[in-house]
């Protein structure tokens, strides 16, 4: 049996407002499936519990627990629900600092 990865959130929030990024907790049911998304900004993705497979235009890149991924703006992507149990993760986009944008 593997060790299990354990993910201080708030010590993860400290780091991403560091970082410019927003931090937000995003549980998914089994089975779900996001397709074809496209943000304005950059999205950071870091998974908490179970697994998920992340379908970008150039690459598939599967997260589980501990895992961190940057989505550049503007990339397409695919979020996949890799588990029989709820997948939980933290999402966060890159803060603005041009209030037009915000």
């Amino acid at each position: 049996m593997q060790p299990r990865t354990i993910v201080n959130r708030e010590a993860v929030s400290a780091d991403w407002a560091r970082r410019g990024y927003s931090c937000e907790l995003w549980v998914d049911p089994p089975e779900r499936v996001w397709s074809d998304f496209v943000h304005e900004r950059d999205l950071l993705l870091l998974m908490l519990q179970g697994s998920i497979q992340v379908e970008l235009e150039d690459r598939t890149v599967q997260l589980d627990v501990g895992d961190e991924l940057d989505v550049p703006a503007h990339t397409r992507f695919t979020i996949r629900h890799m588990g029989d149990q709820s997948a939980r993760w933290l999402h966060g986009y890159r803060q603005t600092t041009d209030a037009r944008t915000a």
